[in-house]
C-alpha cells in the first residue's frame, strides 16, 4: 500500500531535478531560520506551510500533460490579463504600488499569475506558427510580451516587470530570432535611455545612481547595498559559522529574510559555502536545459527553455544586487528567500518541466 502511494506521487517526479531543489529548500529554511537570529521559528514555520502548498503544485503540475497546457496557454493568459487591466482600474494601493485586486474573499496579485502565463502563451503561438516563423510572427509575439509588462511596469514593480520580460524574451530568442535583430534592439535600447530614464520614478532614478556610488547616501538609500557587502566580506572563505553572523545577527543588513538573504548566508558560510549554492543553482539549470533539449515538440522546448532560463535570470539578479553589481530591484534569491508567492510561482514553473521531461509525445491541437 505504501508503496503504491509511492509510485503515486512520484511517477512524474524528475529525481535529478527533485533531488537539487531539495537541499536548495532545506538551505533556504536553514537560512530564514539563521536571518532571524535563531531565536524564533515563526517564519520557518510560516515557509513551511507556503512549502507544503508549493509542493503539492508543483506535483499537480508535473501531472498535467503538455498537450493539456497548450489548451489552456491563452485563457490562461486572457484572464491574466484581464487581472492585470483590473489591478490597474480598480486596485488597491499598498506603499505607492498599485499591485493587488481585492475579490472579496481575498486579495491577488495578478503579475504571479503572468509569470507562468506569459511563457505559455508565447511558446503556444511559436507552436502554431512553427512552419516558416516571419519577422510578423516575432513582432505579434512581442505585442503579447509588452502588454503585461507594460502594465506591471506601470504599477510600479520593476523587479515583477523585468522577471516576465525575461521569460517572455527566452521564448522569443529560443524560437529563433536572428542575431541582427538582437543586434538593432540592443542599439535602440541604448539610443533609447535618455527617453526611459526620464520615464522612471524617482525612486528607480536612485537606485541607479546608488549602485554608481552607494557611499553618496550610505545611511539612506545606498545603505542595503553597503550593508551586504559588508556581511558577504566578512564571511571570508570558510564564513563565521551559523548563527554566528555578526551583521545579520545585530540587525544591519536589511531585509534579511527576504531579497538581502544572501548577505546572511554568505557571512555564515562564507565563499566556499557561496560555490555550493552556485554549483546547486548550475545542477538545476543544467537539467532543466536538458530536458528543454531532449523535448520532442516547439512547444514543450521552448517553455521548458524558459522556465529554466526564468530560474537562472532570479538568481543572477538577485546575487548581482546584493554583491553591488546590478540595481537593487526586489528579486528573491529563489528557493532560499522568505516568500509563499515567489516560491508557489518558482515550483509551478518546475513541475511543468517535470511534466515535460516524463510525460511522452504532444499532442497537435
Amino acid at each position: 500500500m505504501i508503496g503504491r502511494i509511492f509510485d503515486l506521487f512520484s511517477r512524474r517526479i524528475d529525481g535529478p531535478l527533485m533531488a537539487a531543489l531539495a537541499i536548495l529548500i532545506a538551505l533556504g529554511l536553514t537560512v530564514i531560520y539563521s536571518s532571524q537570529g535563531g531565536a524564533s521559528f515563526d517564519r520557518v514555520i510560516l515557509q513551511s506551510r507556503s512549502l507544503l502548498v508549493a509542493l503539492a503544485a508543483l506535483w499537480v503540475a508535473a501531472n498535467v500533460p503538455p498537450q493539456t497546457l497548450l489548451r489552456l496557454a491563452v485563457p490562461i493568459y486572457c484572464v491574466g490579463l484581464a487581472l492585470l487591466i483590473g489591478v490597474a482600474l480598480f486596485g488597491d494601493v499598498r506603499n505607492g504600488a498599485r499591485r493587488w485586486l481585492n475579490l472579496g474573499f481575498t486579495s491577488i496579485q495578478p503579475s504571479e499569475v503572468m509569470k507562468i502565463a506569459v511563457p505559455l502563451v508565447l511558446a503556444w503561438y511559436f507552436h502554431r506558427h512553427e512552419e516558416g516563423l516571419r519577422l510578423r510572427d516575432f513582432f505579434v509575439a512581442t505585442v503579447l510580451l509588452a502588454l503585461p509588462v507594460g502594465l506591471i511596469a506601470r504599477q510600479p514593480d520593476l523587479g515583477t516587470a523585468l522577471l516576465i520580460f525575461a521569460s517572455g524574451f527566452f521564448v522569443i530568442f529560443l524560437a529563433g530570432l536572428s542575431w541582427k535583430v538582437l543586434v538593432g534592439l540592443g542599439a535602440s535600447g541604448l539610443a533609447s535611455l535618455p527617453f526611459l530614464w526620464s520615464m522612471m520614478h524617482d525612486y528607480q532614478r536612485q537606485r541607479v545612481l546608488t549602485l554608481i556610488d552607494p557611499s553618496q547616501d550610505p545611511l539612506g538609500a545606498g545603505y542595503h547595498i553597503i550593508q551586504s557587502t559588508i556581511a558577504i566580506g566578512s564571511g571570508g572563505v570558510l564564513g563565521k559559522g551559523w548563527l554566528n553572523g555578526t551583521q545579520a545577527q545585530l540587525e544591519f543588513v536589511p531585509e534579511r529574510s527576504t531579497d538581502f538573504i544572501l548577505a546572511v548566508y554568505g557571512e555564515e558560510f562564507g565563499l566556499a559555502g557561496t560555490v555550493v549554492l552556485i554549483t546547486l543553482y548550475l545542477l538545476v539549470i543544467g537539467r532543466g536545459l536538458m530536458i528543454a533539449a531532449n523535448a520532442s515538440t516547439v512547444f514543450a522546448r521552448l517553455l521548458a527553455g524558459a522556465i529554466t532560463l526564468t530560474f537562472f535570470t532570479y538568481a543572477f539578479v538577485n546575487m548581482g544586487m546584493v554583491s553591488g553589481i546590478l540595481p537593487v530591484v526586489g528579486v528573491p534569491l529563489p528557493l532560499i528567500s522568505y516568500g509563499g508567492t515567489a516560491l508557489l510561482s518558482m515550483l509551478i514553473g518546475f513541475g511543468i518541466l517535470m511534466s515535460i521531461a516524463t510525460h511522452k509525445q504532444l499532442v497537435s491541437s
